[in-house]
């Protein structure tokens, strides 16, 4: 059996700096917040918490007052800034640097469209920690479609101003743009409508690489925390061109049955998979076979 871990999986740059944030503090300190999961892969999060990470939420951190508090890369709305300085907490920025630049373009955006009478579009999923951020910057005004189904929450005898998640897939956002163009089509003959594509390139070049490292083996284990939009998105691309991918996000979710002598394995990630989980997930299943 040939065991494969492809290099390209693992951590987004905006994941590995939250993480080493954290771990810097950590090592001094002892102690540190974060708001939310710092990291979606309960694995790494399991790791973080017995090095001193203590993980809240929004109503939680209403209670604090004088200490510290990391915001993860996902970002968060104006209001959750505003309560960290009125209650005098120490900030760990670790937000994206591609998040907060799309915070700054929605933020503006949405201004814009507004004064026209308008609306921001943003393609996302719902409740998502980055979206959430994403909303803020609207006031609370922007809609969420997460799929083409969703797009009749959307005026469209009214301006649209589109964006997307960062970590969305191209082909979706793509076709979210061309469901609105054909339907401002239907309503106006001088549809105002501004499409911005902002999936973070990472990702999509993930996307579009993984196809190629699915086909190259005969089985896929792919490593990703249940809670993770990305590592969903991924995982189905594998899925499509091999149909022995399996999603997993420990060693126990590993079933020897999915292997033969001879088999080929592939082992891949989401951007919030570590390295060293998919190690060792490849380490098991050498270990086990």
């Amino acid at each position: 059996m040939k065991i494969d871990i492809d290099q390209k999986s693992g951590f987004c740059f905006g994941v590995v700096y939250a993480i080493q944030k954290a771990e810097e503090i950590l090592n001094k300190e002892g102690r540190l917040y974060c708001l939310g999961d710092i990291v979606h892969n309960n694995v790494e999060v399991n790791r973080l918490k017995e090095m001193g990470l203590i993980t809240i939420d929004h109503q939680e951190l209403k209670q604090l007052t004088n200490c510290k508090v990391l915001i993860r890369a996902h970002g968060e709305p104006p209001e959750t800034y505003k309560i960290i300085i009125e209650n005098n907490i120490e900030l760990v920025d670790a937000s994206c640097p591609v998040v907060l630049q799309l915070q700054n373009k929605i933020k503006e955006g949405s201004d814009a469209i507004h004064d026209k009478g308008g609306q921001v579009v943003i393609y996302g999923k719902k409740g998502h920690a980055e979206v959430n951020g994403l909303v803020g910057q609207t006031g609370g005004k922007a809609i969420v479609v997460e799929g083409v189904e969703d797009l009749t929450k959307v005026d469209f005898t009214k301006p649209i101003n589109l964006f997307s998640q960062t970590t969305k897939s191209i082909l979706g956002f793509k076709k979210i743009k061309s469901k609105i163009e054909e339907q401002l089509l239907l309503h106006s003959e001088e549809a105002d409508f501004i499409s911005n594509d902002t999936v973070c390139r990472q990702v999509a070049y993930r996307a579009d690489e993984l196809p190629d490292f699915a086909q190259q083996h005969d089985v896929i284990v792919f490593v990703s925390g249940k809670k993770s939009s990305n590592g969903k998105m991924l995982h189905e691309i594998c899925k499509k061109v091999n149909n022995r991918s399996y999603f997993v996000s420990d060693i126990e979710d590993v079933d020897n049955s999915w292997f033969g002598k001879n088999d080929s394995v592939g082992i891949c990630g989401a951007t919030s998979t570590p390295m060293w989980l998919m190690e060792k997930i490849a380490k098991h299943i050498e270990d086990i076979n």
